[in-house]
């Protein structure tokens, strides 16, 4: 990655609490640009492998349209309830396609290791079920963003 957080690095997650976070979250929101520049976000369903976000995403959607044309994303991924809970990421570059579209189970080996990890997540099974509206995005990040506000502590009385 070659972004570099320059502010929060109290609050920044280390590479090893970023995997664990990212591994344990199940949904993440993803920002596409339209041409004429709009933005557009929706949620999406993920695995992570260490380096690269994975995204199974609806072929016949805006998202995959504005893709398409513009290959630039964002993703926010989050959790918390109350301020000194929030936690989360953004992930920032360009999307990939990997395999067919849309995706009905052809060997791919690129694809192993995110559909095994994104069956067993979603579905508790072994491999991944093929519905033929979906296919694979990849995002290897640019630039990664994040913060743990647990890190703060309680705020002074």
């Amino acid at each position: 990655m070659t972004g570099t957080q320059r502010r929060g690095r109290r609050v920044m997650m280390t590479p090893r609490e970023l995997d664990a976070f990212l591994a344990e979250q199940r949904t993440c929101r993803v920002a596409t640009v339209s041409e004429d520049g709009a933005p557009h976000v929706g949620p999406l369903w993920f695995v992570w492998d260490g380096t690269a976000l994975w995204l199974y995403s609806v072929t016949r959607s805006k998202r995959w349209a504005q893709l398409r044309e513009d290959p630039r994303i964002a993703v926010a991924v989050d959790d918390g309830h109350d301020y000194g809970e929030l936690r989360g990421a953004e992930l920032s570059g360009s999307a990939q396609i990997v395999g067919e579209v849309p995706r009905t189970g052809a060997a791919c080996p690129e694809l192993d290791a995110p559909e095994r990890l994104f069956a067993t997540k979603y579905f508790g099974l072994e491999d991944m079920p093929h519905d033929g509206g979906h296919a694979w995005l990849r995002l290897v990040p640019d630039a990664v963003v994040s913060w743990d506000f647990r890190k703060m502590g309680a705020p002074a009385g």
